[in-house]
């Protein structure tokens, strides 16, 4: 018993241990509550998409960057990339126009269009690879059916860069068709090899070609080498029959102008002219070897022993 004055210590615990509990319970389930909401906030990042599913459909696909939510328990978020991707396409072994064979090794880019459906249709990243690929065989198969083996392999006659173009955009119509939401940006082929058993042959038959090659560059080289001599040949013989018509010509005149100069001179002293053809004339017939026999009161004869009237 106690008066009106006294506390009863007994008679106020229980009252402080109900306050306490309940704060306590309440903040407990504060906090269940924070971590709920912290826990189903996520971060949508550039070069992502953010997949919520619920019950395992596909509720909400997220694409923009910043913070997002699901709903705690119910539903869940997966990431699928949205940047582009390089996908190395398994080496395949396909036959040429002219029934080679060769095994050709590619490479893709790639990048995920529309996520929904390619979840709804591929399901996995793993699995829209492995359908591209298919498709990347496939065209690769009939576009390289269609070109001899030396078209490919040989840079000069190689039509490469249209045949990726035309690659990409033929995978690009059969995966939109399939409607698997993902676009190849470009196809390439990495490298052309031939199976072992293949590879001695066509090197000798490169060989021969090369060879076969330079052949033709020395006889086209040795073809125009005899050509340029023939003309220079056929140049000199014309400039030398023209130097010698114009030789001709000029020793003519210088002949013809002599003997008018001679006519001229001799026509002063037609006795002086009659002496120097006789002198001109013993200058053609007397050498050492010769044997005259000349009377002795003769013109000639008084010359030559110097008696001259």
């Amino acid at each position: 018993m106690s008066d009106g004055n006294v506390i009863d210590i007994n008679e106020k615990k229980p009252l402080e241990w109900r306050k306490y509990t309940k704060i306590g319970i309440f903040l407990l389930i504060l906090l269940v509550l924070f971590i709920t909401v912290l826990t189903n906030i996520f971060i949508v990042r550039e070069g992502e998409y953010k997949v919520v599913r619920q019950f395992g459909e596909v509720v909400r696909i997220d694409a923009t960057p910043g913070l997002s939510y699901k709903i705690p328990f119910i539903q869940t978020v997966e990431t699928l990339p949205k940047y582009q991707m390089v996908y190395d396409v398994a080496k395949e072994e396909i036959n040429t126009k002219d029934k080679k064979r060769m095994i050709i090794d590619n490479y893709s880019v790639w990048r995920i269009e529309d996520p929904k459906a390619m979840i709804a249709n591929a399901r996995t990243v793993v699995n829209a690879e492995a359908k591209m690929g298919e498709f990347i065989f496939s065209v690769i198969r009939a576009e390289l059916g269609q070109l001899n083996y030396d078209e490919i392999i040989n840079d000069e006659k190689s039509s490469r860069g249209s045949l990726n173009d035309r690659i990409t955009e033929r995978v690009n119509v059969l995966l939109k068709e399939a409607n698997y939401g993902i676009v190849v940006t470009d196809v390439r082929m990495k490298r052309t090899d031939l199976p072992p058993e293949n590879e001695q042959s066509v090197y000798t038959r490169m060989i021969s070609e090369r060879e076969s090659t330079a052949q033709q560059y020395l006889s086209m080289g040795d073809a125009e080498k005899n050509r340029m001599i023939a003309n220079t040949d056929k140049e000199v013989t014309e400039l030398l029959a023209k130097a010698k018509a114009e030789a001709e010509i000029i020793r003519a005149e210088g002949e013809s102008q002599a003997a008018q100069i001679y006519n001229q001179a001799f026509s002063r002293d037609v006795e002086f002219y009659d002496l120097y053809r006789t002198l001109e004339s013993y200058k053609k017939t007397i050498d050492g070897e010769t044997l005259i026999v000349i009377p002795s009161d003769s013109p000639y004869a008084k010359i030559l022993s110097g008696y001259i009237e």
